[in-house]
């Protein structure tokens, strides 16, 4: 641990818009690590709501401040005034430590994706500029914003969704727009995004997952009905009941993984494994309801998808950035024949980024630790497709039709899954008019095939 202590180590200034205008070092470098710029929008997130905090009450504030440099942890004492010539503040650091981020340290990271991702009500993709890419939602109320980003393929995520109190020329730094507050049009509830960055150390970022989150319960607002909504009762789980139970899952799991990771205090190795598997039990909860809701969908009367011209190469190559993190967990590596022209394809985007994530996912988890998944794309006849192959314990003839049945799981417990993923995965590939098949043999891994209509029309 490095320590910097004295009576005042740097100076800095902010404006009436709480940004940065002058800092010295190590202030300085710390803004730039964060993904800001001086001058620029305060770029690290305890200083930003001290600097706020002061502004609006005008009563002058000292604080720790908390933030990350690299592979760094800082914890920095800063003084905050108002009353700055231009209606900003004045900043006084008077200690500044730096520690080495201890990997136990995730937990912290790692619980806040699980208790996000539980309570989004909607989940998009983005590429490395903020792109969306797809967006997925279960709720009515959003389904009409879905469906605009769906249809705004390539266009920035904030144009959907207005940051609010940020004024700068978009797209800021993924950084300075995690946690922001922002308005969606048509809705009277107060929301917020988390931008979940895809990314190796010491590269930018290849991609972003983008949850949009709302503190208020979705049902005590009136809710606009979707494009093309299915019928009444065929839309119970994911209408009603996964939006409700979404968020008290959510909790529980979070409130599971700060006792697990000790984060409260000192407990007993007994009762952090205990916690443990009540986190990993609302997990399995969690993911069965989205599957339950995915079911519910494909199984409905008059189910269908927006076909597109889409490109497979590069679906692909977003899934396997998407879950890139989870391979690298494993040592697993992804490797991915594209060829140097587009393979296109007369199918849904968003549906087949799902069967994809789907078939990697299951190749991640239940492959051998340091193995290899192949990803490669094929274009023959009438049919153009992705194989996602694995070295995992493979498949006999009798498992290769019984997997893709409903709830099918071939005796395998304790592994999170629900046996509902490759079903609807086949049922949407079909409903896309193709096929998802698998080639295997026991002990020689497997290949899963998914066949779509060319665009003939490129």
């Amino acid at each position: 641990m490095t320590s910097l202590v004295g009576t005042i180590l740097a100076h800095a200034s902010t404006d009436g818009q709480d940004r940065l205008t002058a800092a010295d070092e190590p202030l300085a470098g710390l803004q730039t690590a964060c993904g800001g710029e001086l001058p620029g929008a305060i770029a690290i997130p305890e200083l930003r709501d001290l600097v706020r905090a002061v502004r609006q009450s005008g009563l002058a504030l000292t604080k720790a401040v908390n933030a990350q440099d690299g592979a760094d942890a800082v914890v920095a004492w800063m003084n905050v005034e108002p009353g700055a010539p231009d209606g900003g503040c004045t900043i006084r650091v008077r200690s500044w430590q730096t520690s080495p981020v201890l990997a136990d340290d995730s937990s912290a990271a790692a619980r806040r994706r699980v208790i996000d991702r539980g309570m989004a009500e909607l989940q998009a993709y983005l590429d490395g500029g903020q792109r969306v890419l797809a967006a997925i939602t279960d709720s009515t109320e959003l389904a009409n914003l879905c469906a605009a980003m769906n249809a705004g393929a390539g266009t920035l995520w904030t144009d959907f969704l207005p940051p609010e109190n940020v004024h700068h020329h978009q797209p800021l730094h993924w950084r300075l727009l995690d946690d922001t507050r922002v308005s969606v049009p048509g809705s009277a509830r107060s929301w917020r995004v988390a931008l979940l960055p895809q990314m190796q150390p010491g590269h930018d970022a290849s991609g972003f997952e983008l949850l949009l989150l709302s503190d208020d319960p979705p049902q005590l607002f009136s809710q606009a009905a979707p494009p093309n909504p299915l019928p009444p009762r065929a839309n119970l789980i994911g209408g009603d009941l996964a939006p409700v139970l979404r968020q008290p899952i959510a909790r529980i799991v979070a409130n599971a993984e700060t006792i697990r990771t000790r984060l409260a205090g000192p407990l007993p190795d007994a009762y952090a494994d205990y916690a443990g598997e009540i986190a990993s039990a609302g997990k399995l909860l969690l993911d069965l309801l989205e599957d339950m809701s995915d079911l519910e969908v494909v199984e409905a009367e008059g189910f269908t998808t927006h076909p597109d011209s889409i490109d497979l190469a590069e679906v692909a190559q977003q899934a396997a950035g998407i879950l890139g993190v989870r391979a690298r967990e494993k040592a697993i590596a992804i490797d991915l024949d594209m060829p140097e022209h587009p393979v296109l394809a007369r199918a849904e985007f968003r549906r087949v980024l799902q069967i994809l994530l789907n078939l990697i996912g299951n190749a991640i988890r239940y492959a051998p630790a340091s193995s290899r998944i192949g990803i490669t794309l094929r274009s023959s006849g009438d049919r153009v497709g992705v194989v996602v192959s694995d070295q995992g314990p493979g498949l006999s003839a009798d498992d290769q039709h019984r997997i893709f049945e409903k709830f099918e799981r071939l005796g395998r417990s304790g592994d999170g899954g629900s046996g509902l993923g490759l079903y609807i995965s086949r049922r949407l590939a079909e409903a896309m008019g193709g096929a998802l098949t698998v080639e295997s043999a026991p002990g020689e891994g497997a290949a899963f095939l998914l066949a779509l209509p060319p665009d003939t029309d490129a």
